[in-house]
């Protein structure tokens, strides 16, 4: 939200800077996230100034072009070069001199040097106004007015006003403050404490009255119906006739160029600044478009076609609640209005509209249709339901000031129960509790009024107050304790000396340190965490067709983009790839610890009959890309699916778990990899991932992809054991074998045979070749085993290590139909 320094001082004198007040409202709870300034004329005609062309004449190498020579006041005549047709002698025009920098309205900044044009010198350009972004004619130089002082300032004759800007990040729970008169009253309640005196003034535009006196015996043009009350509880209206649509005068229009608006007309510049001044939004409708003469405010059949004005054809839901004439809809309520029945410049009468919309109905409507506007952001945040008649009244009079007019009816108000404030009570010692320090009452008292919280009745350590309509979202003494410290000041409550803290059992297994344990272990093997948002993109789910109909679903999703929680941790790391590879960092090994979500087949319930989700915690990791980064000394080549499996099979042995089933499988992510499973669960599932998914999200690159059931795995880890032992003493012996068997044959039999066949000496199998050629028999292939022997309390002899040699190619043999090659 922004908000103008200089408009800000037309409700509070301010004797101090713009950087001090973004301090005074950042520390109140109104952060302000940068402080720019803003001119009316970019770069404020900085070194341009009021000239005379004293001569004229032709240039002597071209056509187009002439030199003159220019009085600017300093006792010396400018040599300048104008390709200007129009440029004459006797004219007063404006001069950007040599070293100023002017910026067009088209274009980028041109700052003026001392150059030859043809061989003529020129000292400096004489302007027009696009050139200075004073408009946007190029058709020649601005002539000026002959009785323009020569030597002035640009600046200065043009009335160039400098400003600052406060960029503040509005907190959704702030609707007060939505506003520079909102803002003001932040200002003024900090201001006064900080100076224990009342020596700031709250200065709210007064409303002259008179205007809207003898109104009764008018006849009202355009009558009212609300049949949504509980949408709509406030509906204000008025009419206005003999408008004159035309541009806004030049206050009005720097007002709102100050906080980025453009000025459209002096109707609807009228209505703008009224918001931005109160917070209350406004809708002029042309009177004469609304037919039947009648406003009707309700919610139309879902589907029903409307054109905003914008020039989009929009089918409305039957959520959205719409201003609609006696036959058509004209405008979405409290977020954008319709194309036939705003203001244009053939209007004459306008119908004012000033109302109270439910935030959760402004905010459903604003999210469904993607539409964010400055009115559905003050309504989604809650507007004051007792300003709809002030705001129509400060609307009505400007629109009469800017727009001519006069008002033609009486005031239509359809307020059938008023909104209360809301009575709290409040407790000193709740409030000295929370806040951690005991604040005198008297104070606390102080900065309650200058909030414009209403004392009804005092009773020792209790207070019940009336808090006004416009702070929506104080509803409970916290959030009364909250307001007092904001003004008191965060900065003023003491750090303690002392920490008070109670001992604590931490459950075994540690999953904070079994967790920091993997971490440490993937991060020294070169990966890169990565923390994503447990929201995705329901489109994703097109690609994983199980997940359909147990996804959960975000009621009211901040974007489409974000609409569902993740059913897997693959679309969150998927993306994380795509954007680094977007900006040239393709080599990646990533993790990520984080949750999936999950809604059961059938409901759950809870004690209290909720529906319960389900939720684990998963680990998942990425590679793709090269092993390592180019240098001249690394050995080349990129990452593959072994290379994978060793970083599983390392995190499951720095744990000391063992999976009891290895199998191969594939999936609706994997198209092919490895399952281990203990128990017939599932603790990782690692392979290539689909091309499908890599197509999705615009991958060109194989990615690898495990998924570990972390919840799975810190429960196993209660049963593991990994306990440090000394390095053995005595040699290890190599021998190799290589087969010759079945091409059905996997590696995995001949291991697990192995392991069967000798579990005291053998320490390692390790497969390093596969040959499968013209060499051996059709239908066959060839595996080379090494076989590591260890024995931790002797030296192996050669007929030890001879007879486990035999017993393995025995086995080998009778299990698996091998035979020795030679």
């Amino acid at each position: 939200m922004k908000i103008s320094f200089n408009w800000l001082k037309q409700y509070i004198a301010l004797d101090i800077s713009a950087e001090k007040t973004a301090e005074l409202l950042t520390d109140c709870g109104l952060e302000v996230e940068s402080v720019e300034k803003h001119e009316t004329v970019k770069g404020g005609l900085e070194g341009c100034v009021i000239g005379e062309v004293k001569t004229k004449e032709k240039h002597p190498d071209a056509d187009r072009l002439s030199v003159t020579t220019v009085d600017i006041g300093t006792g010396t005549l400018l040599n300048i070069v104008c390709g200007a047709a129009n440029v004459a002698a006797g004219q007063k025009v404006v001069v950007a001199t040599v070293g100023s920098t002017i910026y067009p309205v088209k274009g980028d900044p041109i700052t003026l040097k001392k150059a030859k044009i043809r061989g003529a010198a020129s000292e400096g350009m004489i302007c027009a106004e696009d050139e200075v972004g004073l408009g946007e004619s190029h058709a020649g130089i601005m002539v000026l007015d002959a009785k323009a002082k020569v030597g002035t300032p640009a600046k200065e004759y043009f009335k160039v006003e400098s400003d600052y800007v406060l960029e503040i990040g509005l907190t959704p729970n702030r609707g007060d403050a939505a506003s520079h008169i909102g803002v003001a009253k932040d200002l003024f309640a900090v201001l006064n404490w900080k100076l224990a005196e009342n020596k700031f003034e709250l200065k709210v535009p007064d409303i002259n009255l008179e205007g809207f006196q003898n109104l009764q015996g008018l006849p009202k043009k355009v009558d009212v119906v609300v049949e949504d009350a509980g949408a709509c509880p406030r509906y204000s209206g008025i009419t206005i006739s003999g408008v004159t649509i035309k541009e806004s005068p030049d206050w009005l229009k720097k007002r709102l160029q100050s906080i980025g608006l453009k000025p459209i007309n002096n109707i609807v510049d009228a209505t703008n600044f009224c918001l931005h001044e109160m917070g209350q939004p406004l809708h002029a409708f042309d009177a004469d478009k609304i037919s039947g003469e009648k406003v009707i405010v309700k919610k139309c059949a879902a589907g029903t076609k409307f054109t905003t004005l914008d020039g989009v054809e929009r089918a409305l839901t039957s959520d959205d609640l719409m201003i609609c004439s006696a036959t058509e809809p004209m405008c979405i309520a409290g977020v954008f209005g319709g194309q036939r029945s705003g203001v244009s410049n053939e209007t004459k009468n306008i119908f004012l509209e000033s109302a109270y919309f439910s935030p959760v109905s402004i905010r459903k409507t604003s999210k469904h249709h993607g539409l964010k506007t400055d009115a559905s952001f003050r309504y989604e945040r809650g507007a004051d339901p007792n300003i709809t008649v002030y705001a129509l009244q400060r609307a009505a009079l400007l629109i009469k000031e800017v727009a001519g007019g006069s008002i033609s009816s009486d005031i239509t108000d359809i307020y059938p129960a008023p909104i209360e404030e809301k009575k709290i009570s409040f407790s000193f010692h709740n409030c000295d509790r929370l806040i951690g320090k005991k604040i005198d009452r008297e104070q606390i008292k102080r900065i309650l009024q200058l909030l414009h919280i209403e004392i009804v009745t005092e009773g020792g350590e209790t207070l019940l107050l009336s808090v006004p309509t416009n702070k929506s979202d104080v509803t409970i003494e916290e959030d009364i304790i909250e307001e007092v410290l904001r003004i008191y000041g965060c900065n003023n409550i003491e750090t303690p000396f002392s920490v008070r803290s109670s001992l604590s059992y931490a459950s075994k297994p540690d999953t904070e340190k079994i967790r920091n344990t993997i971490s440490d272990l993937l991060c020294g093997s070169g990966f890169t965490e990565i923390m994503s948002n447990s929201l995705t993109n329901a489109n994703y789910l097109e690609l994983f067709p199980s997940a359909k109909g147990t996804e959960v679903e975000l009621l009211n999703p901040l974007s489409p983009e974000l609409s569902v929680l993740r059913p897997t941790l693959l679309f969150s790391g998927l993306e994380a790839i795509a954007y680094n590879q977007n900006r040239k960092n393709a080599d990646l090994k990533l993790f990520e610890f984080g949750k999936t979500y999950a809604s059961p087949p059938a409901p759950l319930h809870g004690e209290r009959g909720a529906t319960a989700f389900l939720e684990e915690n998963h680990l998942a990791l990425f590679l793709c890309g090269k092993k390592q980064s180019e240098s001249w000394d690394s050995q080349k080549g990129s990452v593959d699916f072994f290379h994978l499996k060793s970083f599983a099979d390392n995190i499951l042995a720095r744990l000391g778990i063992n999976a009891e089933q290895v199998s191969e499988m594939s999936s609706e992510i994997l198209s092919s990899g490895l399952s281990y499973s203990h128990k017939n669960k599932k603790i990782v599932e690692l392979g290539f991932v689909k091309k499908s998914f890599l197509k999705k999200f615009d991958i060109k690159q194989e990615v690898f992809y495990a998924d570990f059931n972390w919840d799975l795995v810190v429960e196993l880890t209660k049963n593991s054991v990994v306990r440090y032992k000394e390095i053995p003493k005595f040699p290890e012996v190599r021998r190799d074998l290589a087969l010759v068997v079945d091409r059905n044959v996997k590696y995995e039999l001949l291991e697990s045979l192995a392991f069967q066949t000798e579990k005291n000496i053998l320490k390692n199998v390790n497969l390093f070749d596969v040959y499968e050629g013209d060499k051996i028999e059709k239908g066959k292939k060839s595996y080379a085993l090494s076989f590591i022997l260890q024995d931790a309390n002797a030296t192996l002899t050669d007929s030890t290590v001879d007879a486990v040699i035999q017993k393995l190619i025995k086995i080998y043999q009778e299990k698996a139909g091998a035979v020795i090659r030679s």
